[in-house]
């Protein structure tokens, strides 16, 4: 009964946060104005609640410092919730406000447009009758020259418009780009709030089984530590599969992950999503060796089937100017000293997306194409400080994927910008439902990976 009345409780704690959230309205000066004292003053008390969770880090892995610390968690979460109410609120009328100028463009378009044709046509009814005819026509100089002004003043006239139309389309671009930040900057806001609730809802659960220990001796509160620490260890010595370089611990992931984090920027969970997303590909698609360097064509690893154009190579006479892939590839694998008909890449994605004739080629855990490996090596070996980057080398292989994933926006952390460069990792654009190939269930994917991943880190971070 009392577990029943408390997952009441706690339902109507939420409901209780969104239906704030939802009653926030910052439209007029007046709320405005209301809504920024009130994030001013959560912003100082997300301050004092850090403070806390600061002064009690001394406490940690006893029972009354960690009751402390969950407590603080939870109070300065439920703080960024109603933070991130009050920011929507703002979003919400901002991008009301956007879409009412957009709309207000458009019709100035619309009604240049009409202007634009009216003209247009009494610049023809004018110019049928050339100067010279005038000239000869006219009943006097008078009258010839309020002909040569009239048709000047439509001259004048559509210049001027034409000017106000581009302005007018320039503006137009102008909000909607904008327009389009304030959806991306709601998206990330609203997946932020999710990501507090489930921080919460986690934090109460542990908190709740920490107090049941209240009554008892802190010795018994260490058989739960224990367990805890038990589960660390199971987290940190699991097998991280990383395509086409074996496995390593979770832990050796994490360490490398984390190394990359502090040069670029990109969450280590986003990095490790990645990674992982690239296993599982692996495991569909399969490996392959390049069998001919000149053709790319190839075999595959385990089954010895025959694949047309495993890596790019320039056809005979062709005058693309794409890198020849295979030649960069020997190049990198007699670099490394190992054998380029040996040496493992991904297979062709197949007749699903390039009509059986499509490429693979990608090298180690980030499968990276020889030629966009190459524009990274100056970078490895300066974040790396070794001489010859490889592609399979799982440490050399995260920062490349690190870096890149820099390049394409996610050192942003927002979940908009983590899951556009995921996309953007996968097929070169960012998530676009219907397009072929998907790239928006891999960008998904990823992004629920790096939760899991994070939720490990903030595991083995509290312990």
């Amino acid at each position: 009964m009392k577990k029943f009345i408390a997952v009441i409780l706690f339902c109507v704690f939420f409901i209780g946060l969104q239906a704030d959230a939802q009653a926030v309205s910052c439209q007029t000066p007046q709320e405005k104005a209301r809504c920024q004292s009130e994030y001013n003053n959560l912003q100082t008390e997300i301050a004092e609640w850090q403070k806390v969770l600061d002064e009690t880090k001394a406490k940690k892995n006893t029972l009354q410092g960690d009751v402390t610390i969950l407590n603080a968690q939870i109070a300065k979460a439920e703080k960024e919730i109603k933070q991130r109410g009050i920011t929507l609120a703002n979003l919400n009328s901002e991008i009301k406000q956007k879409a009412t100028n957009i709309s207000n463009l458009e019709k100035r378009i619309e009604n240049d447009k009409n202007l634009l044709a009216n003209l247009l046509k009494k610049k023809d009814e004018n110019e049928i009758e050339p100067i010279f005819y005038l000239l000869l026509s006219s009943g006097d100089l008078a009258d010839l020259i309020t002909d040569i002004d009239n048709i000047s003043s439509i001259n004048k006239g559509l210049q001027d418009l034409f000017a106000e139309l581009r302005g007018i389309k320039t503006e137009t671009q102008k909000e909607k780009e904008a327009l389009d930040l304030k959806k991306n900057q709601e998206l990330d806001a609203k997946y932020e709030v999710e990501l507090k609730k489930k921080q919460i809802s986690q934090d109460q659960v542990v908190k709740k089984e920490l107090l049941t220990f209240t009554a008892k001796a802190e010795s018994n509160y260490q058989q739960v530590l224990s367990e805890r620490q038990r589960q660390a260890e199971v987290i940190r010595s699991a097998l991280f599969d990383l395509r086409d370089a074996g496995g390593i611990s979770f832990a050796k992931a994490l360490e490398y992950a984390s190394y990359a984090a502090e040069k670029t920027g990109v969450r280590a969970a986003m990095i490790l999503a990645i990674l992982s997303q690239e296993s599982d590909l692996g495991k569909n698609i399969g490996s392959c060796y390049v069998s001919d360097l000149t053709t790319g064509d190839g075999v595959g690893k385990n089954t010895g089937s025959r694949f047309e154009r495993v890596m790019y190579a320039p056809l005979l006479g062709s005058t693309s100017a794409r890198p020849n892939d295979t030649a960069i590839f020997e190049k990198i694998t007699k670099e490394l000293g190992l054998a380029w008909s040996t040496t493992p890449v991904s297979c062709p994605p197949g007749a699903v997306y390039y009509v059986g004739r499509g490429f693979g080629g990608a090298m180690g855990p980030s499968q990276f194409i020889p030629s966009t490996w190459q524009g990274f090596v100056s970078r490895l070996k300066t974040t790396l400080n070794v001489s010859i980057p490889n592609p399979w080398d799982p440490k050399h292989a995260i920062m490349a994927t690190s870096l890149y994933l820099s390049d394409l926006g996610a050192g942003l952390q927002t979940y908009t910008s983590e899951r556009n460069a995921a996309c953007k990792y996968y097929s070169g654009s960012i998530c676009t439902p219907g397009r072929v190939p998907a790239n928006t269930p891999y960008g998904n994917s990823v992004v629920a990976k790096a939760e899991k991943f994070q939720a490990d880190i903030d595991f083995l971070k509290s312990i």
